[in-house]
This record gives structure tokens, sequence and C-alpha cells, in this order.
């Protein structure tokens, strides 16, 4: 039998380190019990005690998204320990060193790309959202890229024109894809489904080449999670505006 919380349950993927830990530290500053989703027992137990030190209400989730025993399992912990989810943050992603562009990139790094930032997601997502629909007014927030902009990318005066990754950038298009589809079929409900785009951060994925600091690229994924009730569903974000799809 679930208990009754009182406060909101967020639940972050990929959670253990960069903009994922930055999103769970900050939303942990606005009172919300953290579920650090994360595949490593141990890098995930570690990062939700320092979330705990810094005055957080974390727990380490168990959580690989491409292993559906333990998507199951997480939603079944939840769901007994709380009843209900407020916000999900879909932010696990990988990147592949054989992704490329679609002449000469490695078909099977694709796949591996796809298995993490789309099917993961798309795992995730339907197993959670029996206990976001249990939420007085649940949240799920996408974290994209502006690599998955079909306008952006087709701009050959973009900033970033010259990365051609089938596998990363095709994987965005999908999750922004997920977003809007998800977000016209929740459409009557209190649940909010949109992305965002971090803007280029300094993290693992990039070998912290990004210029912008773990803040400033958890700042527009936090924002989504707390949006009011009157807020749009199924857009593409990024902070200070809106990205094209």
């Amino acid at each position: 039998m679930a208990t009754t919380h009182k406060g909101k349950i967020a639940l972050i993927t990929g959670a253990n380190k960069g903009i994922g830990y930055e999103v769970a530290r900050q939303l942990g500053e606005h009172g919300i019990t953290v579920l650090v989703g994360a595949r490593n027992p141990e890098l995930g137990e570690t990062a939700a005690a320092k979330l705990r030190e810094g005055g957080t209400d974390a727990q380490f989730l168990q959580l690989d998204v491409t292993q559906p025993d333990t998507v199951k399992a997480a939603a079944e912990t939840i769901r007994s320990k709380y009843g209900r989810l407020d916000i999900l943050v879909n932010n696990a992603g990988i990147a592949d060193r054989g992704d490329g562009p679609p002449s000469v990139v490695d078909p099977e790094a694709v796949r591996r790309v796809l298995d993490v930032n789309f099917f993961g997601v798309l795992a995730v997502t339907q197993a959670m959202l029996p206990l976001l629909k249990a939420a007085p007014a649940g949240r799920i927030v996408m974290v994209s890229s502006g690599l998955g902009s079909l306008t952006w990318n087709g701009d050959p005066n973009w900033a970033f024109a010259a990365v051609k990754r089938m596998g990363y950038n095709g994987s965005k298009a999908l999750l922004n894809m997920l977003t809007v589809q998800l977000a016209w079929e929740l459409r009557d409900t209190k649940i909010k489904v949109n992305t965002v785009n971090p803007g280029y951060t300094a993290t693992d994925l990039n070998g912290n080449t990004g210029h912008q600091s773990l803040a400033e690229g958890a700042a527009e994924t936090v924002r989504q999670s707390l949006v009011e009730d009157s807020a749009p569903s199924g857009g593409f974000f990024e902070t200070g505006g809106v990205v094209p799809w």
C-alpha cells in the first residue's frame, strides 16, 4: 500500500551526473523528492547521497532504460512507495563514436543510440504514464537537443550546421515527434509534455567542451518540470525562447 506523500515526486533518468544530476539538485531546492534513476548502483547511490548532503530528499532508483525488467521494476517501486509520479524527466542519453554522416555512419552505431535515446525514453514514458495520470498534474520533460531540429539542421548558417550525426540528431528528432504526439494524446488531461534544448553544455557527452555550465544547461528542464497548468504542451523550448522544429 502506497504511503501518502505530500510533496511532489520526480524521476530523472541518467541523474547520477551531468545535466541529470543538476536537474535533480535544482528540483530538490524546490522541496521535491527526487528519484535518481541510474544504471550503475554504486554511481547512483553516491549521487543520491551527495544530493541528500545538500539537503535534497533523494533516493536512488536502479533504472536501465534499455532493460525492460528494470523499467518495470522501477515503476512498481514508485507505485508501491508513492502511488504516483508528478514529474518525469527523460534525460538519459548517449553519443556513439561510430556515429556520423548518413553516407558513412555505422548502422549499428545508429541502432545503439536510438536504443537509449528514443526506444528507452518511449519504454520509460509508457511505464510511468499510469503513475503520472495518478498525480494531480503530471509533467513530462524530454531532454532533447538543438541537433534534433530539422529547421536548424537544414540551415547552412547555423552555428552547428556541420554536426551531422545520423544517430544522435535523428534520435532527438524522434524524441521531438514523441513529444508532439504524446502531448496530443494527453490533451484532455492535466499532464504537460514538452521537450527542451539544454544548449551546448559542458558534460561527459561532449568531453566537457560545451560553453554552458551545468546550471545553465539544466535551467529550462527545471522550468518545464514546474510549469503551471495554464502552460502550453507539446512544445520545443530553450532558455529564452522557442526552438523551431
